[in-house]
């Protein structure tokens, strides 16, 4: 990331900025940075100007408590103003449900695309509670590899890849960014779907999953879709929650030309 805007709380936020075109601001999910969805942006750049960003508490960005997520509406906010004062998003998990909620609290975004935003299905709820105490006290004691272990496990990843993963080179980073893990927590609130607000939206919303990601992923997709006042939805065949660049990238550049 090497470029720079502060925050309303004073906080720093790096972001890139490649490409030409009408700007199109990434959002990436839990357990991620900029660099997560750089990819995506490489693939959208020869028809848009793309801004990857670390949010806060993640890679070159800063922090500073509390954490609210109307701090990240700011940043977000900053971060349109910085690139010419409007701007489409697109958030990834977690990081889609952020972006519906920039939207619903009125930013001036063109269009909102997400991808697979992880809404449980009211009998979920139980399931996402129990996660957030056991998060939470995770964090409190500074047992970061055991916060990483409860999100891997909600995430439904087999027992054996999340011992595999504690081996890993990748381990350390995913501790350090460990309690950022609460932040995408809270913007996630009670795990469902927020219909009301989704409903608020003004703008053309696409709501995307992948053909292969489980049943619950692709309901919410749906229910996001159906929501929104202006909303679409589409699911990429043969695709999980670790979409593939080139298959997403022809989809949200149709998109964001309408």
């Amino acid at each position: 990331m090497d470029k720079q805007i502060i925050s309303p709380d004073g906080t720093a936020i790096a972001y890139q900025h490649s490409g030409r075109g009408p700007a199109v601001v990434l959002v990436s999910g839990a357990m991620s940075t900029g660099a997560t969805v750089a990819p995506l942006a490489a693939r959208l750049a020869d028809r848009f100007t793309v801004v990857p960003y670390d949010r806060r508490g993640r890679g070159a960005s800063g922090d500073r408590a509390p954490y609210a997520v109307a701090r990240e509406i700011e940043d977000l906010a900053a971060l349109i103003e910085a690139v010419g004062g409007e701007a489409a998003l697109y958030g990834v998990s977690s990081g889609g449900a952020l972006a519906l909620e920039a939207a619903a609290c009125g930013l001036p975004v063109r269009q909102v695309a997400v991808y697979e935003p992880p809404f449980a299905a009211p009998g979920g709820k139980k399931e996402r509670t129990e996660y957030t105490e056991r998060l939470t006290e995770a964090l409190a004691e500074g047992r970061r590899g055991d916060a990483v272990e409860l999100f891997l496990r909600l995430t439904g990843l087999a027992e054996q890849m999340i011992q595999g993963a504690r081996q890993s080179p990748m381990w350390a980073d995913m501790e350090a960014i460990a309690p950022t893990l609460a932040y995408d927590d809270t913007v996630m609130g009670d795990g469902l779907l927020p219909r009301e607000r989704i409903s608020s939206i003004g703008v053309p919303v696409l709501a995307v999953a992948g053909g292969a990601s489980p049943g619950w992923l692709l309901t919410a997709v749906a229910e996001v879709a159906d929501a929104a006042p202006k909303g679409t939805c589409l699911t990429l065949e043969d695709q999980t929650h670790r979409v593939d660049p080139d298959v997403l990238a022809p989809v949200l550049a149709e998109f964001f030309t309408l």
